[in-house]
């Protein structure tokens, strides 16, 4: 082989190699499905134990409720395996188990949730919940939290719910409040985590939707995938199933290999969890 063909050959295998590199690089911009810890709720068995999740939650997204149970004092260690930590706060509704409870029943409606003992739908959004909310953010952001779910936020588009409770906030004025609280969270240097629907959370940095047997991929299809091109976090955290693969497969199927995925077992009884 003569120099000069050696010279062109070396050439087009430098400025490949750069292709081929910068399109890693691209890709890497964008998220890819990451394990999935939750000790913060179940459907029907048990959540994730801290325990387990100190042992093999490696590179995760790990929810939990840091507001039981000394749950805040492992935050640190859960993080140094390359987790990101989420803290569970419900705006949609007051849970007379919290500690400012009494704070927040003045915003309340004064009827209980049938579906969920002890929580009230939140009626007002203008009279003063939000500093009761964003005194929450500043304990999970003290604590080292680096998501805040939002639990609950989609009770000002059920129609049905606001005749049978009577809850006051406009859909404007819900919208309103959840982005407000999501732009105070990235003041505090950490991200919102939308809880079963993109509707109005452009600012929104994740979503994690509630799948079940019965009732897959219930939610906007074209929301979850605008989240997901975008490069943010989705995750689905799927229930009472005995395929758990089978299902995982069927959202790959739907939407990419970039969702994130949870699965409760009903063999098990507890989560199972993937791209590990």
């Amino acid at each position: 082989m003569n120099q000069s063909l050696k010279l062109i050959l070396l050439v087009l295998f430098i400025i490949f190699g750069i292709s081929c590199r910068s399109d890693e690089s691209q890709e890497s911009d964008i998220s890819k499905a990451k394990p999935i810890y939750n000790q913060a709720y179940q459907e029907n068995f048990e959540a994730d134990k801290i325990v387990d999740i100190i042992n093999n939650a490696k590179n995760a997204y790990v929810l939990l409720d840091p507001f039981e149970n000394n749950v805040a004092n492992y935050i640190a260690e859960i993080k140094a395996q390359g987790n990101e930590v989420g803290g569970y706060i419900s705006i949609g509704t007051g849970e007379d188990w919290r500690t400012d409870f009494t704070v927040l029943q003045p915003f309340l409606v004064t009827t209980v949730w049938g579906q969920w003992a002890g929580e009230y739908f939140v009626n007002s959004t203008t009279t003063g919940i939000i500093e009761v909310m964003k005194a929450r953010i500043d304990k999970l952001a003290n604590w080292g939290c680096d998501w805040v779910e939002f639990d609950n936020m989609d009770w000002i588009y059920d129609d049905s719910l606001r005749v049978q409770y009577g809850f006051q906030v406009t859909k404007q004025e819900g919208i309103a409040y959840f982005n407000e609280l999501c732009t105070y969270v990235h003041e505090k240097g950490m991200k919102c985590m939308a809880k079963n629907m993109t509707e109005d959370t452009i600012n929104f940095d994740g979503v994690l939707y509630e799948s079940f047997h019965n009732d897959k991929n219930w939610w906007d299809v074209t929301g979850a995938q605008n989240f997901l091109d975008a490069g943010k976090l989705v995750i689905v955290n799927h229930y009472n199933e005995s395929n758990c693969n089978a299902v995982y497969s069927e959202y790959k199927g739907i939407y990419n290999k970039n969702l994130s995925f949870i699965c409760e077992d009903v063999t098990l009884q507890k989560y199972l969890h993937y791209n590990e």
